[in-house]
């Protein structure tokens, strides 16, 4: 079972989603998530704060984004485009309306689940991207405003250090240039590529 994997720590206790979005985005990637015991390792994350212009709370609660101002710890989904369903972590008590935008999953469990929903057998292709773990897991928003600590979820501690790669979120045109979106050194299974760290420039050079 998923909760005895090696590669993994205890359930997430309430503690952890209470936290600001951008710091619970970092420390989610390398925990497990598993629906029904489908699932894998987090390795790419995106943070949406409430004061950020291209959050959906950003200019108050809806029926859309009821969720979002809800309890930390628990699920927001929302339809994008129309057609993909997206799984974010509400999380931080002190700013409501924050939350964690899940945008790709190694997968470890329930492959062959994934790959009939997705209709898809290669692994690096089932949950790499927002809408294709959603699928992947069999998201969709019945699932909007559940309890992440409690069946069928269950999310698990990383299992030790994370090497992080950091960069800008995609897919948005506002605030686009927050430095928000945490992604899993070196993992296959990422949504796409982080840009090349800027090299810092040797002030002897200009002179």
């Amino acid at each position: 079972m998923t909760g005895s994997a090696p590669d993994f720590g205890d359930p997430l206790d309430a503690g952890w989603f209470a936290r600001d979005a951008v710091t619970l985005a970092r420390d989610l990637v390398g925990a497990g998530f598993f629906v029904d015991g489908v699932g894998g390792r987090i390795v790419e994350t995106e943070a949406y704060r409430r004061d950020d212009a291209a959050s959906h709370s950003f200019r108050g609660e809806t029926p859309r984004n009821r969720a979002m101002f809800g309890p930390v710890g628990h699920a927001y989904l929302y339809r994008s485009y129309g057609i993909h369903f997206c799984l974010n972590v509400v999380c931080d008590v002190a700013e409501p309306g924050s939350a964690v935008l899940i945008r790709a999953i190694e997968p470890l469990e329930g492959l062959g689940r994934m790959a009939e929903r997705r209709g898809l057998a290669a692994p690096r292709l089932l949950c790499a991207g927002p809408g294709r773990l959603a699928q992947a897991l069999g998201l969709d928003l019945g699932f909007d405003g559940l309890s992440l600590r409690e069946a069928p979820f269950e999310v698990l501690r990383p299992g030790g250090p994370v090497d992080l790669v950091i960069g800008p979120r995609i897919g948005i045109t506002k605030a686009a240039e927050q430095p928000w979106r945490f992604g899993l050194k070196g993992s296959r299974f990422l949504s796409r590529g982080f840009p090349a760290p800027t090299k810092p420039r040797n002030l002897k050079e200009t002179v």
